[in-house]
């Protein structure tokens, strides 16, 4: 299983990592998981989140990519973290053996977390993915539109990183706390999902850059509205599964069918969302708990109420996809 390096080693780790943005003040921890965060606060008054990278996952290559494009976002006006180059012009520096980075601070409360109902009854969740519906809409726009330098590279989330013998988040069909009943019915639709992304690609399905992690602790609502951080997992991709990964925390939340459908209307206020997407939802939604029952198996014990939580909600929703269903019902 993987383990977070201690507290105090962390602290060592951005102190040295500091050193390249010329910082001294203290940092303070912020989240000590994948990625560790700290609060800091550089030369010129430069309020920022010091990320420490987890080994092993992105190279520096691929983290400069994630922080350019995150610069060209910032630049049409999108509330996302903008990098923080090194008084050399660098957007990352290696230290400790690990890369490290420097992003604005960006001020606001998550909209919520994993463990916690939304707030609101269904007209409240309603509006509230209304509006963030629209931001991811906004941000595949802004995407188009920028275009992307030579050499920018990201991982991608195709049919193989899904679906594949070695999926990017792990082989989630080996889940210890599946049951046979369900690790056959997920082996199934697996099958089925490689067929149907196939399909998609083949119908000019909306692919390209995108999020690929909107978990309610990625988006922030602040004084200037939503912004959404962490870009740790974005990729090149189907645009559907952005909306996906913000409907996957709500499968058990009462409103599903009002936060549905307001992700879906608010999206589509800003840019087209084919009725060929949206029948897909269902999939996308899949995948994604898939690929957290396959993450999880390094992170838990194999008798951890997670392994068993994930691992059901990915039979739950591999039952839904080859019956045809939606766990929110139909979307206009």
């Amino acid at each position: 299983m993987s383990a977070a390096i201690s507290e105090a080693e962390a602290l060592a780790m951005a102190q040295a990592a500091l050193r390249h943005w010329g910082g001294d003040a203290p940092p303070r921890l912020i989240k000590n998981r994948e990625n560790i965060v700290f609060e800091v606060h550089l030369p010129g008054g430069i309020h920022a989140a010091l990320r420490l990278h987890r080994p092993g996952y992105q190279c520096r290559v691929l983290i400069d990519s994630e922080l350019i494009w995150s610069l060209r976002l910032a630049e049409q006006g999108l509330g996302v973290p903008c990098p923080v180059p090194t008084p050399d012009g660098a957007l990352s520096a290696v230290a400790a053996g690990r890369v490290a980075s420097c992003v604005q601070w960006l001020e606001g409360r998550p909209i919520g977390c994993a463990e916690q109902p939304l707030a609101g009854d269904g007209a409240v969740q309603f509006a509230l993915m209304q509006r963030l519906g629209g931001l991811i809409a906004r941000l595949h726009n802004a995407t188009d539109a920028a275009g992307l330098p030579a050499g920018f590279l990201r991982p991608a989330w195709d049919a193989d990183a899904f679906l594949g013998q070695m999926p990017l988040w792990g082989r989630f069909w080996e889940n210890p706390a599946l049951r046979p009943d369900e690790r056959e019915i997920v082996q199934e639709a697996r099958c089925h999902a490689w067929g149907d992304l196939a399909a998609f690609r083949a119908e000019g399905a909306d692919y390209g850059l995108i999020h690929g992690d909107l978990l309610r602790e990625n988006v922030l609502d602040g004084p200037e509205g939503l912004a959404l951080i962490d870009f740790d997992d974005s990729g090149f991709g189907f645009r559907a599964y952005d909306l996906a990964t913000a409907l996957v925390q709500s499968l058990e939340e009462p409103h599903l069918p009002q936060i549905a459908a307001g992700l879906v209307a608010g999206y589509r206020a800003h840019r087209p969302l084919p009725e060929a997407a949206v029948r897909r939802l269902p999939m996308f939604v899949m995948l994604r708990t898939f690929a957290s029952a396959g993450w999880i198996i390094t992170r838990a014990a194999p008798g951890d109420t997670r392994q068993r939580f994930y691992a059901e909600r990915a039979a739950r929703m591999a039952a839904h996809v080859l019956a045809g269903t939606a766990p929110w019902g139909a979307l206009a």
